[in-house]
């Protein structure tokens, strides 16, 4: 909880979405709940942002594959009874007013006011729990109050690829927030582009990004809000909400310089990953003064004999037998047996240990001599001896059983159990 020039905010993070993009990853579980660098979840940015910033009332709202997530919040965020703080799930219920599920990210917050209100708040920090950066909400916050604004959002320049995935401004010289496109056709986009000018005065270089993009991260006075859903009853606030309340309320931008990356894509997901590796990440882990947290599990240290592992993450409790590994992220738990060769390839490891295994059949991880390469492995997959997962074919898309390609990269499913010798 944040008390500053008379500022109290509560924040809300948006993980009930069902994720299509994400899919496979987001088959069994919600996308916030998909797994990253190792051993942290996607929600662990968001709500690790908000408790860095000093922001200790966070509700968190579910919907579509909710059960590994609420697990997850659970056994992970607890504060003392003296704090105040916690980290709340509120899910979709039926209600007098309507049985529907969550029809947007507007509607999931408006059904759940109710719950979220209390005497003490006066602003909703409103953010997605799905992406990957490190922000202080704390000169947002600040320059919400000096700008007198209604509604902040935090924004980020962009380049041509990222700018149709996303909500497209244009700022005046306060940064005051005068057009909003969502998701625009790249038809669109030309006239879309930020002025140099414009751009300069606000000490952005838009050379290579040129386009202000919102975040998906909204400051909100509480009136303005409870007030915008009331009027609007519309489902969605970066497509409806937003670009209603232009004109009947002071809505700024914030201007974010540091690392966003929207994990909306498993090819955006897998790169996103990868560039963990790098000698100076884009994103770094390891920052003491803006650690990002997760459970605390009890596991020993990672068991590696006799391999040769060059530019690679390996979390704890993994046993590595022999094996070659180079620029991967290697998951909890991961069992990777004596011959295996694995190359740019992210393995999520295993929700448990198999202390007994029935007569032929496949043990948890990764088989003898299997060779690895532009893939990930999601959590509890069993992989046969001698398999080949190399997309061969350099096929860009197509789906199966146990396994996907996605824009190139393949995905062998959570619980997929893979035969000696399948060649994928």
């Amino acid at each position: 909880m944040l008390r500053k020039n008379s500022v109290n905010v509560t924040a809300v993070i948006l993980g009930g979405g069902r994720g299509t993009r994400l899919d496979p990853l987001t088959r069994y579980r919600s996308k916030p709940a998909v797994p990253l660098a190792g051993k942290y979840r996607l929600i662990d940015v968001a709500v690790s942002n908000c408790i860095n910033s000093g922001i200790r009332k966070i509700f968190v709202l579910t919907q579509f594959n909710s059960a590994s997530l609420n697990r997850h919040i659970s056994k992970t965020y607890r504060f003392d009874d003296f704090s105040g703080g916690f980290v709340e799930i509120l899910a979709a219920e039926q209600t007098i007013e309507t049985e529907r599920w969550f029809q947007g990210t507007a509607d999931a917050v408006r059904r759940q006011l109710r719950h979220i209100i209390d005497g003490e708040v006066t602003h909703f920090l409103i953010l997605s729990g799905d992406a990957l950066y490190r922000q202080n909400f704390q000169a947002m916050i600040e320059e919400h109050v000096a700008d007198c604004a209604d509604i902040s959002i935090s924004c980020k320049m962009v380049g041509e690829q990222q700018a149709p995935q996303l909500g497209i401004l244009g700022i005046d010289e306060s940064r005051r927030i005068r057009w909003f496109r969502e998701k625009p056709v790249p038809e669109e986009l030309p006239k879309l582009r930020m002025p140099e000018e414009a751009a300069a005065n606000a000490g952005l270089d838009c050379s290579q990004t040129p386009f202000l993009a919102s975040m998906g991260t909204y400051l909100f006075r509480v009136p303005v809000l409870v007030e915008a859903l009331e009027e609007n009853p519309s489902h969605d606030f970066g497509k409806q909400i937003i670009p209603w309340s232009l004109d009947r309320y002071k809505v700024h931008a914030h201007l974010f310089h540091g690392y966003w990356e929207d994990i909306g894509t498993v090819r955006s997901f897998y790169q996103a990953n990868l560039e963990l590796l790098k000698d100076e990440p884009p994103f770094d882990f390891y920052d003491p003064e803006f650690p990002i947290f997760s459970h605390a599990r009890l596991l020993p240290c990672s068991k590696i004999i006799d391999s040769k592992i060059e530019r690679t993450l390996v979390a704890e409790g993994c046993t590595i037998e022999r094996s070659i590994i180079r620029n991967s992220v290697i998951g909890i738990r991961s069992v990777i047996r004596e011959g295996t060769v694995i190359e740019d390839s992210i393995v999520m490891g295993a929700d448990f240990y198999e202390q007994e295994l029935p007569s032929g059949r496949i043990p948890v991880g990764i088989g003898p001599n299997c060779i690895i390469r532009n893939a990930i492995i999601d959590k509890n997959v069993r992989i046969g001896e001698n398999c080949q997962i190399i997309n061969a074919t350099g096929t860009m898309h197509a789906s199966g059983e146990h396994a996907c390609i996605r824009d190139g990269v393949i995905v062998v499913l959570k619980n997929a159990v893979i035969p000696p010798n399948t060649t994928i």
